[in-house]
């Protein structure tokens, strides 16, 4: 496992929910100035700490990706924002599709690539819907230690903490170091 020596210190469960709240009014916010669905996206970043070198990569990586996404199938972005927080990274985008068609496009990209596991990516309607998988005919994502259902195991807390997020920084380390 790499060792990360620029974490950032953790943040309280009040900071956590107040930056969730921040979320929501800036989606609502959009969806006011918009009229049209946006994509939220975040990190699985189990613990107290969100912000870190690691994390900010694997961010990276998923921006990369959901720009590419967009691209390949040509769908405008009215607006894109991303968010370096020490909370944990957060990008929206406001795009000119049908929400359903985007959801079924992110969950796929969740789905193929070696880093999905660990992003969160939602798609809300311009009225304020949040698309879900199983909603869109696809299966609940699941956990990274086994294969139940990810809010099984997180619901029970089946897995010490630590060992989730250590699974989740190993998944990270091995993307960085492919080839």
């Amino acid at each position: 496992m790499m060792q990360e020596t620029s974490a950032m210190p953790g943040v309280s469960l009040t900071e956590v929910l107040d930056a969730k709240d921040q979320r929501a009014q800036r989606q609502q916010d959009w969806r006011t100035r918009w009229q049209s669905p946006l994509l939220s996206l975040t990190l699985v970043t189990p613990g107290p700490v969100k912000d870190s070198i690691r994390y900010r990569n694997c961010m990276g990586v998923a921006l990369q990706a959901c720009d590419q996404l967009l691209w390949r199938n040509g769908w405008k972005v009215l607006q894109r924002e991303v968010f370096w927080l020490p909370t944990g990274p957060e990008a929206l985008w406001c795009l000119d599709q049908p929400a359903q068609l985007i959801k079924n496009a992110v969950i796929e990209l969740e789905d193929q690539h070696p880093l999905g596991r660990l992003w969160d990516i939602d798609v809300v309607t311009p009225q304020g819907t949040m698309l879900c998988r199983k909603a869109s005919g696809f299966a609940p994502r699941r956990c990274v230690i086994c294969d139940d259902e990810a809010h099984v195991c997180s619901r029970s807390r089946r897995h010490p903490l630590a060992q989730v997020v250590g699974q989740i920084e190993q998944t990270i380390d091995d993307w960085l170091r492919r080839d």
